[in-house]
């Protein structure tokens, strides 16, 4: 979308038009990726600062949610890299916020469960820790692929991955999912279980 010198006030209106009404189905995008309501809250903030940034970039009539899901896997990956390379930190201030009485139902931890609570809503218990369980490449292409319902190129595009890496990796996945909710499955009638 080529804004030239358009009004900023009118370029501003459109984004928000646009984009806002992805603001859930990216948290919970966020909140399977990062498994943390508050790491998922600054994703979410980092993807629309960049996407307003680069508002100019989009083209308009094309898609906008695979661009922001673009930017959205970018993001968490290119933090997700940064992350594994650092070592392993301890904040002070939220472990001495924990121990304060008066302040427990602040706490990170109780919002954190409160965030969760909303999300685990979509998805049952057991299915919920199967994906948590899935390592981060996986769960990164089942969510955008089985969720979501990208294309295998899209998904490509997303993460920066040859197209065969996305067909592998969620086949990968898939298999273990399938694994992991046998029981599952054939606990709530989705399967029937062999006889022996």
């Amino acid at each position: 979308m080529n804004w030239g010198k358009k009004n900023q006030l009118e370029m501003k209106r459109q984004f928000e038009n646009i984009a806002f009404q992805y603001m859930d189905v990216l948290y919970g995008t966020a909140l399977k990726m990062t498994k943390d309501p508050i790491e998922a809250e600054d994703l979410v903030q980092d993807t629309y600062l960049k996407a307003y940034r680069f508002f100019d970039k989009f083209e308009e009539g094309t898609n906008f949610k695979a661009w922001i899901f673009k930017i959205l896997t970018n993001t968490f990956i290119n933090k997700y890299r940064k992350k594994s390379k650092q070592p392993n930190q301890v904040d002070f201030e939220k472990v001495e916020f924990q121990y304060s009485e008066e302040t427990v139902e602040k706490s990170p931890d109780n919002i954190r469960k409160t965030d969760k609570n909303l999300y685990e809503k979509l998805f049952d218990d057991k299915i919920n820790n199967a994906l948590d369980r899935l390592s981060t490449e996986f769960r990164l292409v089942v969510l955008l692929c089985d969720v979501h319902g990208f294309a295998y190129k899209e998904i490509a595009e997303f993460a920066d991955i040859p197209i065969g890496t996305v067909m592998s990796r969620l086949s990968r996945g898939r298999k273990h999912l399938q694994e992991m909710l046998f029981e599952y499955a054939a606990e709530e009638g989705y399967i029937k279980r062999q006889k022996k």
